[in-house]
């Protein structure tokens, strides 16, 4: 994915076909959804991908989300559906109706553009969501980690690859600059939207840009940042490696969440793997898209492997629960604490929803009852409603911590079901549910694999 040594040069067919072997596989006649704000990267990227699958006989739909946050984002959104309407390209304006916040902006508005892409794709049966971050983005998030103390994981910065329950996400432009790519729009006579806001001093990334321009004129140019970045990269695969190894040994996840981590295996592995092992694992029942900040997961981490660890602690979304004194078991149960659960979502027959950042749900195409029914957290209460009707068989698996925070069906008259726990309201069968499938496949999985449950 390096640059040709023409680093003006535009991106011909032939260059872009190697971009995306380097991002592979795909299907035969693939199917693939592309990120285009209208920007000069995206709108090459676009343009790229469109001959890239109609030469395989696949499509692209292009997706453009309008958040709402600048008067013009609207018209500027239409503007790009008529640019590629006279390419029969596919267009889709993607818009957020929700509030906004005063504060982290962009961070909030990235959460929504990958939230609205990613379930637009998976609707759709678009596997792959192609994005048109390039070189000096790359570099920028080098700057940025690097100023916020990141380790390897940080420093690597974007993955060229990136699976999610979802879809796909890929990012064949990496090794390219932003240049060549509005220099492919120009070849092509092209128009692109300049983002007023790439300029907003407010915004971490344009101190970061401004940064990478600098230290360009003082001869360290975007591509050394890109392939320190890159390089780190192929570090962090290597100990990633390790990490999943250590796991297969030492951690066993249930499918209704929860996991058992063994103090003793972790404990005699090298630190820096069972540090990434710990933190791994804490994303994973969690349901959290980041690991705990570094001071607090090296505390729980001293603790565990110091032998020190004594009585419960919640961290990253967890409950972390020591193995009973006097005993010769080492086994830690780790389980989604009852603290910050989402906030109930309705029961949309046919519909799919990623629950608490671990729970892929598909509702039956259908409705049960008459009630609409939405899907929550199973709580205290809900748990009080149900425990006389619970043969001890059914739950014993389940440990008490765990319980609360299961995922549970519940229309106007309580509690419908709760999968986990094979409760069903009256005994009812499995179509009065309203849910389909049930799978575990939190956003960051410790093992890329989901755990499915009928």
């Amino acid at each position: 994915m390096n640059a040709p040594l023409n680093e003006n040069a535009s991106v011909s067919n032939k260059d872009f076909e190697s971009m995306m072997a380097a991002v592979a596989p795909f299907e035969a006649s693939p199917r693939l959804a592309v990120a285009v704000s209208g920007g000069g990267d995206s709108m090459a990227l676009c343009l790229l991908a469109d001959a890239w699958a109609r030469a395989r006989g696949g499509s692209v739909s292009a997706l453009t989300v309008d958040h709402g946050l600048r008067p013009e984002s609207s018209k500027e959104a239409a503007q790009v559906g008529r640019w590629l309407a006279q390419r029969r390209i596919e267009h889709h304006i993607l818009s957020w109706p929700g509030a906004k916040p005063a504060t982290g902006v962009q961070a909030w508005a990235r959460g929504v553009r990958y939230g609205l892409m990613t379930s637009w794709a998976a609707e759709a049966g678009a596997l792959h969501l192609l994005l048109a971050h390039n070189m000096e983005d790359q570099a920028e998030t080098f700057l940025m980690r690097l100023a916020h103390g990141s380790g390897v994981d940080g420093l690597s910065s974007m993955s060229a690859v990136v699976e999610t329950p979802s879809a796909r996400l890929a990012r064949p432009l990496l090794g390219v600059s932003g240049e060549r790519l509005r220099n492919t729009l120009r070849e092509q006579g092209q128009d692109w939207i300049e983002d007023a806001s790439n300029r907003n001093p407010r915004f971490a990334r344009t101190e970061a840009r401004a940064a990478v321009k600098r230290l360009a004129g003082k001869g360290i140019a975007p591509e050394r940042l890109a392939a320190a970045a890159r390089r780190l990269g192929q570090a962090r695969l290597i100990m990633e490696a390790a990490v999943s190894a250590l796991l297969a040994r030492c951690c066993a996840f249930h499918p209704a969440g929860h996991a058992y981590l063994d103090a003793a295996i972790l404990t005699s592995a090298p630190a820096p793997a069972s540090f990434r092992a710990l933190a791994r694992v804490l994303m994973c029942v969690g349901g959290g898209a980041y690991p705990p900040r570094r001071e607090k997961m090296a505390r729980l981490h001293d603790q565990i492997t110091g032998g020190a660890f004594e009585g419960a602690r919640t961290l990253g979304g967890c409950r972390i629960i020591p193995p009973g004194k006097g005993t010769e078991n080492t086994r830690i149960l780790v389980c989604r604490e009852g603290r910050g659960m989402p906030e109930p979502v309705a029961a949309v027959p046919g519909a799919r929803v990623l629950w608490d950042g671990r729970f892929a749900v598909e509702f039956n195409a259908t409705q049960a009852s008459d009630d609409q029914a939405s899907l929550s957290c199973l709580g205290r209460n809900g748990w009080d409603e149900i425990a006389s009707e619970l043969e001890k068989t059914r739950f014993c698996a389940i440990p008490p911590a765990a319980r609360a925070s299961l995922p549970a069906l519940r229309d106007g008259k309580g509690v419908v079901a709760v999968p986990h726990l094979k409760y069903r309201r009256d005994g009812g069968n499995p179509s009065t549910a309203n849910i389909k499938r049930i799978t575990f496949h939190p956003q960051n999985s410790a093992s890329g694999a989901g755990f499915v449950l009928v």
